[in-house]
């Protein structure tokens, strides 16, 4: 196996040469850089890494951990996570937390037991074990997809990067209201999550901004999960009367809810709207097409590792968070026809539950698919109401 003193004698250079050109960590004249890049092609020398971070203290290694990377979302972050961190030289070391907030304290533990030089997480519903490590060590952390509070007993504050969640939902619920809905459900998140908790806030908005009333009972939480968003849409339909159009607040519950309407006998949009937060590879597959929010997933994961390596070049800077833009993907599921002549959706393509007293507003101009989405601007918060926790 060739070492950096073979690299040398072949290049002609010194070994300390050979360090600077493969670490980065001083200039080298451009001929020199391609002679020592020529010899480590020709000899195959491959750098020892482990070696390198015992003299260097760094592993250039970063932590990752999120719970359901079997989830399209996830796995879309986890991809611009690793594209970004390769980029840089870095790479990755993952974990699952399952959302279970020991675990989740657990993994993160034994990610820095083997010495990453940070740690990009998404957060449990209830992360105190979690904030109290990172912040007790010192661990270089960025936050994503889910916000949370600093700890209380301690002045540690994280960088966060994470979607717009508030207006984006309200969006959803504008939109069906609309088209003339006046029983509009949301089937959301796990309580505890702060993407529960700024999607319920935004679909109270929506409500507001559309002057319908909040009904509690047209609340119900999925938990986050398939299992759990059939059981919730299942409530939902048992009201009297039921909901004319159902949110879903993210991909997997969506599955859920229409295994609930399907066992139910309803057909989408004909008996019921539905409009979903989280786009998805095959969201476009399904009869009818859904209509959804896209979250920027893979820039999530991007700009995590970026906010992460700003604050390994600066250790004293102060924590942010950034937040990124989602887009409305308009279909067919929340009952707007393929390809309407204008932008005024037609209210006989809503559900027949809400065709009799649908009197629809002024309709927003539709995104076809195939054409390019709309970001969702933020809605101007409801000055009665206060977001959830």
């Amino acid at each position: 196996m060739a070492t950096m003193a073979d690299v040398a004698r072949s290049a002609g250079v010194s070994v300390a040469t050979v360090s600077h050109v493969l670490n980065g960590t001083r200039p080298v004249l451009p001929h020199t850089r391609r002679a020592v890049l020529d010899a480590v092609e020709e000899l195959g020398y491959t750098p020892n890494t482990l070696a390198r971070s015992l003299v260097t203290s760094r592993t250039r290694s970063i932590g990752l951990a999120v719970s359901a990377i079997s989830n399209p979302y996830f796995t879309e972050i986890l991809q611009g996570v690793e594209a970004k961190a390769l980029e840089h030289g870095y790479s990755l070391l993952i974990a699952d937390p399952h959302d279970d907030p020991e675990h989740e304290r657990k993994v993160v533990q034994l990610l820095h037991e083997r010495r990453v030089e940070g740690v990009i997480a998404a957060p449990s519903a209830q992360p105190d074990g979690l904030l109290a490590y990172l912040g007790r060590h010192r661990v270089p952390a960025v936050f994503l997809d889910r916000v949370v509070d600093a700890p209380q007993d301690g002045d540690a504050r994280f960088d966060q990067v994470c979607a717009e969640n508030t207006g984006p939902t309200a969006r959803l619920v504008t939109h069906l209201a609309e088209l003339g809905h006046r029983r509009i459900a949301l089937v959301a998140g796990l309580p505890g999550l702060s993407t529960t908790a700024e999607r319920i806030a935004g679909y109270r908005h929506g409500l507001a901004a559309a002057g319908l009333p909040y009904d509690e009972r047209l609340l119900a939480h999925g938990d986050s999960a398939s299992a759990g968003a059939e059981r919730a849409t299942a409530a939902l339909l048992s009201l009297g009367p039921p909901p004319t159009a159902l949110v879903t607040a993210n991909n997997t519950m969506t599955i859920g809810a229409l295994r609930a309407l399907r066992a139910h006998g309803l057909s989408v949009p004909e008996d019921i709207a539905l409009c979903c937060f989280d786009d998805f590879a095959w969201a476009d597959l399904f009869s009818p097409r859904l209509t959804a929010i896209a979250q920027p997933s893979r820039d999530i994961g991007a700009r995590a590792v970026q906010v992460l390596l700003d604050r390994l070049a600066a250790p004293e800077r102060p924590a942010r968070t950034v937040r990124l833009p989602c887009a409305f993907v308009h279909r067919t599921s929340c009952g707007c026809p393929d390809r309407p002549e204008s932008g005024r959706a037609d209210p006989r393509r809503t559900s027949r539950q809400s065709a009799q007293s649908a009197q629809p507003a002024q309709s927003m101009q539709p995104v076809q698919s195939g054409q390019p989405v709309q970001p969702v601007q933020p809605v101007q918060p409801v000055q009665s109401e206060r977001n959830p926790s």
